[in-house]
């Protein structure tokens, strides 16, 4: 029956259960095919990518729209029986009050989970200013309990990625986040066993999301020995996939080659999958 199908609540409960112990990779799929895939694969839960969903609309990352995003996170939301957590740039806002007003938005998606940068999405500023930085992160947790204080609140401190890598800066920024009522705490960027471990330690026992969006050499089972609870990868599966596409496009475009179809999941493949999943999904 389709009331077998766990409900945007049972959802979100999932998620906070996940956060209590242990530690889970939440991968970013960036459409409806690749987040049914991942779910597929037996993944907990999901996480949106901001760059992902955005390279694939021929935009630039952060150049879309609050609707546009919306509607792809109400889309993932309804085509998903996991919890999806919204990667919510900067709450596409700067006033903690025009902040909590998109975050009310957000939650009424359906996701489980929602992150908030404390960078504006421009090119000059590289991030707020600490005290409204902490301003912006209590208005997004008032909104979240306004709603009933199911939804994941996760606060990121964007020095790493934004260049100001000063971790000292950031552990105090994610510290203030924290005490402000952020659930999950995310400083993406950091790589080392060092830095990781400094942020586990700074900020427990509030969960920390470790972004692991290259080959830094390790495992799952080494992050979670750092004590990260949840593990992204950002945009990188996305790229992954534009990667071979561009390899094998401008293999054909320069060389005349198709050498890059070889070894291809195939066609036949792709409909059981999705067939059978389909098949699931509406029972």
């Amino acid at each position: 029956m389709a009331g077998s199908r766990p409900s945007v609540a049972d959802k979100r409960k999932t998620f906070h259960k996940l956060h209590e112990a242990g530690c889970f990779v939440i991968p970013n799929p960036w459409n409806v095919g690749s987040a049914r895939y991942l779910q597929g694969l037996g993944f907990k839960a999901l996480a949106t990518t901001s760059s992902g969903h955005a390279h694939s609309q021929g935009f630039a990352d952060g150049a879309q729209s609050l609707d546009d995003v919306l509607a792809h996170y109400r889309e993932l939301a309804a085509a998903t029986d996991i919890p999806l957590n919204a990667d919510f740039e900067n709450g596409f806002a700067d006033d903690p009050d025009d902040v909590a007003a998109n975050v009310t938005r957000c939650i009424a998606t359906g996701v489980a989970g929602l992150s908030v940068e404390d960078s504006p999405n421009n090119t000059t500023t590289p991030l707020y200013d600490f005290d409204l930085s902490v301003a912006r992160v209590r208005a997004a947790r008032a909104a979240i309990d306004r709603a009933g204080g199911e939804v994941v609140f996760t606060a990121r401190a964007e020095n790493f990625i934004r260049g100001v890598p000063e971790l000292d800066d950031a552990i105090r920024r994610l510290k203030a986040y924290a005490a402000a009522g952020a659930d999950c705490l995310y400083a993406p960027g950091i790589k080392t066993r060092e830095q990781i471990e400094t942020v586990v330690k700074a900020v427990a026992p509030k969960p920390v999301n470790f972004l692991n969006s290259g080959a830094y050499g390790f495992t799952v089972n080494d992050i979670a020995a750092m004590g990260v609870r949840r593990i992204s990868v950002g945009g990188s599966l996305a790229r992954v996939a534009m990667h071979a596409f561009i390899k094998v496009a401008t293999e054909i475009a320069k060389d005349g080659k198709f050498d890059g179809f070889a070894g291809l999941i195939s066609n036949p493949e792709l409909n059981k999958f999705f067939s059978e999943d389909r098949k699931k999904f509406s029972a």
